[in-house]
């Protein structure tokens, strides 16, 4: 296991001030970089492994947040915040975009190789950037088959890989042909995976507090979403050697 630096950044977005968690591989090269996102309760030690974990495979990462270094436990609390930030492409594009402008600035990241990861709000996010036309090398999405402003979609300019529970009523049937549609119309090099009999969030190990009933682990489809991630990565976004 190769040695990861990590160290807290903190930076300006949607009008707070957010705390990042930035993972640094081994080495003083640069390497590609990946933006990861949290899902909806905002940035916590579950994804700030992940980033460590990625950046052990020779990424520079940057996990970002959405809610000011706030953790939403309490699932009434956490929609108030969440579904006026979903529904204002805007809004989103601007938390992207400044954590992107913290992950290029560090010097260990190579600014023209950078792929874009999200759960549910972070996933959402990373498909607004590439709508607004971000260079991207990869964008994944786990819970987010989400579908943006009319004709925006032809400004993704890489592979978009998206994972989502067959059980998730959040993202439902209907939610996921608008994103298959819209992808394919604006011809996106995209693949949609459907996890049998997963709920919202299933990447997420089981918490100790209330959730809401869309909300539940799987840990088998756990794991095989994290190995499509990191397929994605690999094929888009290879680690030089």
């Amino acid at each position: 296991m190769t040695t990861v630096t990590t160290r807290t950044v903190t930076y300006q977005a949607d009008g707070l001030t957010m705390t990042g968690h930035l993972a640094l591989p081994a080495g003083a090269d640069r390497r590609p970089g990946v933006l990861l996102g949290p899902e909806g309760p905002g940035l916590n030690d579950v994804l700030r492994r992940r980033a460590d974990t990625l950046a052990e495979l020779g990424y520079v990462v940057l996990a970002f947040d959405l809610h000011g270094g706030r953790w939403f436990t309490d699932p009434q609390e956490m929609p108030a915040r969440v579904m006026p930030l979903l529904a204002d492409p805007d809004r989103m594009r601007g938390i992207g975009h400044a954590a992107l402008d913290v992950l290029r600035a560090e010097p260990r990241t190579d600014p023209d190789r950078i792929a874009a990861i999200g759960y549910g709000t972070g996933g959402a996010i990373a498909l607004e950037l590439g709508r607004d036309g971000v260079d991207l090398r990869a964008i994944g999405t786990v819970n987010a088959t989400t579908t943006g402003r009319p004709g925006e979609a032809a400004r993704i300019r890489c592979p978009v890989w998206a994972g989502v529970g067959s059980e998730d009523p959040i993202m439902p049937p209907e939610q996921r042909d608008a994103f298959a549609a819209e992808m394919q119309g604006a011809g996106v090099d995209w693949r949609l995976v459907v996890y049998g009999g997963a709920l919202h969030a299933f990447h997420h190990p089981a918490v100790g507090h209330a959730v809401l009933p869309s909300v539940g682990s799987h840990p088998l489809h756990a794991q095989r979403a994290w190995r499509d991630i990191v397929g994605l990565l690999a094929e888009c976004l290879p680690v030089p050697q």
